[in-house]
């Protein structure tokens, strides 16, 4: 008969006497604690949180959708589902460009032309290495990020009209719906001082060309007009705040 070894082993955590005689002495390390499992925690239900604002405020546009026929019986949440789905889609629409976008030749009918009925573009015929355009560049990137529900494109100028003169440069083209508005050929059109607010004044002298996307039609444009302005005299004041200050040094 082969031989059996047994092993007990006993309850976790629990010590003999001569053990713990060791441990005193510091012969052995300290007894260990006893295992305890953590405490259960049920997962989070989301049907079983409470269904409120805060609730439809946590929720993407793809899920408020969703969530049309799971609302029905709340005629609030539902009327809160809908207002919160028009905010996220206006914000969307107001903030569908902000910067001034780089185009070639072949993107021009696509970008400009082509571009909806109640969407302004200003388009931008520069070529690098010329100091106006550099400096016009920098107006209306400061103006694309203000007023970010027009469209503003950049084209090298002989890309968008063959053999453009570059005495005529830069040059700003204002498009809507696929019409030519107005054309502005050579940086004085924007005052002795080419500033993000001179730029935006002429720009917006006959038509509401810039906009925020915050109000349409004549309302928008006589709100642009009082902001541009404002800022305008603002900017005149801060120049002439530096210069006395470095008169007076």
């Amino acid at each position: 008969m082969g031989d059996y070894h047994f092993v007990y082993k006993d309850v976790e955590g629990s010590s003999t006497q001569w053990d713990d005689i060791q441990r005193k002495l510091g012969n052995l390390p300290p007894k260990p604690a006893p295992f305890k499992p953590p405490a259960f925690t049920s997962a989070d239900d989301e049907d079983s949180k409470d269904k409120d604002k805060a609730w439809i405020d946590e929720k993407t546009e793809e899920e408020l959708e969703d969530l049309e026929d799971d609302l029905d019986d709340d005629r609030f949440l539902q009327e809160y589902r809908k207002k919160r789905l028009t905010e996220m889609r206006e914000a969307v629409k107001i903030a569908r460009f902000g910067l001034v976008v780089p185009i070639s030749g072949s993107d021009f009918v696509r970008e400009v032309s082509q571009a909806p009925p109640d969407v302004w573009v200003v388009v931008m015929l520069y070529k690098d290495g010329f100091p106006e355009c550099r400096l016009l560049l920098e107006c209306i990137e400061a103006l694309a990020t203000r007023y970010t529900a027009t469209k503003f494109v950049r084209i090298i100028s002989t890309e968008c009209i063959p053999n453009y003169p570059d005495r005529n440069l830069p040059t700003l083209l204002v498009y809507n719906n696929s019409a030519v508005k107005a054309t502005y050929v050579g940086l004085h059109n924007f005052g002795q001082r080419c500033t993000p607010e001179s730029v935006a004044l002429v720009l917006c002298q006959t038509d509401p060309v810039l906009s925020d996307g915050q109000c349409g039609g004549e309302q928008s444009r006589q709100a642009v007009l009082d902001e541009i302005r404002k800022k305008f005299v603002e900017s005149i004041v801060r120049e002439h705040e530096d210069d006395d200050g470095s008169s007076s040094d």
